[in-house]
């Protein structure tokens, strides 16, 4: 028998359309019945971690859907968050069997849960305990709580309605099985799901779920406050019992049409009423509440004409919320009056409509039906769209005030803005339309020229302020401006903005000079006559990752052309007078084998070794009869010698070293060595050391340093070239060298 948690689990990322409410959750035939099918044979025998059976919560999560007006499709939801938990691939099959509006919300309500429940567990893993008052949750856990439900809720709406019914079924059900209940469970419930069902206007769910969360955290006050409820209770019914028909007839004989009625009583309203205002029990005025509800608006204030004639007002405790709704929409006449024995009565007045809002509040629109000319607080409502913004706005004003209530943590450096298409959209104070516009998509920030705030043009540079929707208008194609970086100009202050817009014209820059350095190269090229070379090659060959980088270097003047030319060098010109090292004098044919090369099979010619490659004793060579120098003696792995031999073949001759006279025992030979390193102090005096140490005398230094990297080439003089091996093993040992190679 597997265990879950109380209830579905981060919220995930939908379309840019955003699902909206439930307008947009098709009824199907039979959905209901098809969704508790479907999830029956995966739920039956599970349990939540709350011990309660899965099945059974969503049934009663399905029944107070259906009480507050939510329609078929929603009731069918709650079963389908549900079995998320048991399948493999949750969108998926939900969305083949039920369609992706349902899979979607799905997934959605249960990633929520899960956010919800690793925040409980890290608020008890923190030691949290019970406050004395249960009102004052950690400020900064509870705004950010609060928070995390606000973004969640911009997806989707809907999952709002889940939540709360969820919610409210959990803690009934703790209610009645006796069972301990988790402290952060019912500090969350009273202190982010209740306050979330006031804000929306859905006070069925509201007061019970005050009342039962109180119930766990402070069992003594609530059964110290149910005692003093019960010990009058018959006498405050009967009382208000008589009120109610008097009340009734008489309205009635004035020609207004009045359904009376007690008002429940609720614990934690009349405890809050006690501290709040440091009343005691008989103080408090909705121990004794009436509610009437009228046909029409004139109605009501007929109403409360004659309640204030009949009775004592109480005018300090009067409210008219017809007037100025609250911001959730609320609509009634509260008034508080005095009978003939000074006992005080609390009233309220309404219209039906107002009646059906303040009991089920925007459950009501999600039930398929419009919001009406009125809507939300006022708000134009005409359609789905336009109560979903009139929601998201109850929302974003919920956390504002939620945050700067007195002990919380506000934040202050953030604001919530809506997008035209009602997603949430969270920036730092102060933020602009063009910061806006980057948080969406940086290439809506590069080409955005223009802002609307609710509808009404305004400067890019303008502030915005928590709620307003934003629109932006913007050109095909564009960049952003040198202006937006300017702080006195006030046209960004989010950091990821104002790193876009860097990098922008940094990527502009670099484009110039990468220009540049092109140019440059591409016109060496054509001066050498190496315009097929490969660009992406000779970089290589250079030390850059890429074409780019040596176009880069080049541009900014930071690497010489001349190093391009080195690497370009044609074959060497055989006719020029110093193309040749001159190795000794033309030897007579009675010593054929006096100097260090031995030319086989011909006699008293010169050889000269060639500069290009440099060969020393016991290179592997080759000879190249030259056009009046005689034979140019190669490594064979020379490039230059490779090309002339694919041209003049039949000019290549065999050559060996010799063994040399007395008079040339200490002969030496010119190489070259590349060394690449990260450039530091010292490093060229290290290297030099080393040469040093190992009695090779360096008669040639070229050096450069391209973006902390050093380029340094050595010509050394040297007996012979096997040896060289061990000492460039020994350079490259060296701190930062990176290479050590003979050219």
């Amino acid at each position: 028998m597997k265990s879950l948690p109380a209830g579905p689990q981060t919220p995930v990322s939908l379309s840019p359309l955003m699902a909206a409410t439930a307008h947009d959750l098709p009824e199907q035939a039979q959905a209901l019945a098809r969704a508790r099918a479907f999830a029956e044979p995966l739920l039956a025998g599970e349990f939540l971690d709350t011990t309660e059976n899965i099945l059974a919560h969503a049934d009663a999560v399905a029944l107070i859907l259906k009480t507050i007006g939510g329609s078929e499709a929603m009731q069918a939801a709650s079963y389908l968050v549900y079995a998320c938990n048991h399948l493999n691939k949750p969108q998926e099959l939900i969305a083949k069997a039920f369609g992706d509006n349902f899979a979607t919300l799905a997934v959605e309500t249960t990633k929520l849960v899960q956010v919800q429940r690793l925040a409980r567990q890290s608020q008890v893993a923190h030691g949290s305990s019970v406050p004395a008052i249960p009102m004052a949750q950690t400020a900064a856990a509870q705004t950010e709580n609060v928070r995390k439900m606000l973004l969640a809720f911009s997806r989707d709406l809907r999952v709002v309605m889940l939540r709360l019914a969820s919610r409210l079924q959990t803690l009934r059900f703790f209610a009645a099985s006796k069972l301990p209940v988790p402290p952060a469970l019912a500090q969350e419930s009273l202190q982010v799901f209740a306050p979330l069902a006031n804000r929306l206007g859905i006070w069925e769910i509201k007061w019970e779920m005050e009342d039962l969360a109180f119930r766990f955290l402070e069992p003594d006050t609530y059964r110290q406050v149910a005692r003093l409820l019960d010990e009058k209770r018959t006498e405050r019914e009967h009382y208000v019992a008589q009120l109610r028909s008097r009340l009734e007839a008489e309205l009635r004989a004035q020609g207004i049409a009045a359904t009376v009625s007690g008002r429940p009583k609720h614990i934690y309203s009349i405890v809050k009423k006690m501290r709040g205002k440091s009343l005691g029990f008989e103080q408090v005025y909705d121990i004794r509440a009436l509610r009437l509800v009228v046909p029409t608006v004139p109605d009501c204030y007929a109403a409360l004409s004659w309640v204030h004639n009949q009775f004592v007002p109480v005018f300090e405790e009067f409210d008219d919320y017809i007037a100025k709704p609250k911001v959730n929409g609320y609509q009634s006449l509260h008034t508080v009056v005095r009978d003939q024995a000074g006992q005080p009565i609390e009233i309220q007045i309404r219209t039906q409509a107002m009646h059906d809002h303040a009991e089920h509040g925007v459950a009501a629109h999600w039930a398929y039906k419009e919001a009406g000319t009125k809507g939300y607080a006022g708000v134009s409502a005409t359609g789905a769209y336009d109560a979903k913004i009139a929601v998201l706005r109850q929302l974003l004003a919920w956390e504002r005030d939620l945050a700067s209530a007195p002990g919380q943590v506000a934040f202050d450096d953030r604001i919530y803005v809506l997008t035209p298409d009602a997603a949430i959209v969270e920036l730092p104070q102060g933020a602009t339309a063009v910061d806006f516009a980057y948080s969406v998509h940086t290439n809506l920030g590069h080409r955005c020229r223009g802002a609307r705030l609710d509808g009404v043009m305004v400067p890019l540079n303008t502030p915005l302020k928590n709620g307003q929707t934003v629109e932006v208008t913007v050109v095909k194609e564009g960049g952003p401006s040198r202006d937006w970086l300017n702080p006195e100009l006030g046209y960004l202050v989010s950091h990821r903005a104002k790193a876009k817009v860097r990098a922008w014209f940094n990527a502009l820059a670099m484009n110039e000079t990468v220009a540049k350095g092109r140019e440059a190269v591409e016109k060496l090229l054509q001066r050498e006559g190496k315009t097929a070379t490969n660009l992406e090659d000779l970089a290589a060959q250079l030390g850059f990752n890429s074409a780019d980088n040596l176009f880069e270097v080049v541009g900014k003047d930071e690497f010489s052309l001349r190093n391009i030319e080195i690497v370009l060098r044609p074959p060497e010109p055989v006719q020029a007078d110093d193309d040749y090292l001159p190795l000794k004098k033309p030897r007579s044919q009675n010593n054929p084998a006096k100097g260090g090369v031995l030319v086989v099979g011909v006699d008293s010619l010169m050889t000269q070794l060639a500069k290009c490659c440099k060969p020393a004793p016991p290179d592997a060579i080759c000879g190249f009869v030259t056009r009046g120098k005689g034979v140019s003696v190669h490594r064979t792995d020379c490039p230059n010698l490779r090309e002339m031999v694919s041209q003049n073949g039949e000019r290549v001759i065999q050559v060996a070293w010799g063994q040399p006279q007395a008079a040339n025992a200490g002969a030496v030979y010119p190489v070259d060595v590349s060394v690449q390193a990260a450039d530091r102090q010292g490093l060229l005096r290290d290297i030099s050391e080393v040469f040093a140490k190992e009695k090779m005398n360096v008669i040639g230094v070229q050096t450069q340093s391209v973006k902390g990297t050093a380029w340094m080439t050595f010509t050394i003089e040297v007996v012979d070239s096997g040896r060289l091996t061990k000492v460039l093993g020994t350079v490259a040992e060296l701190s930062g060298v990176r290479s050590a190679r003979r050219r």
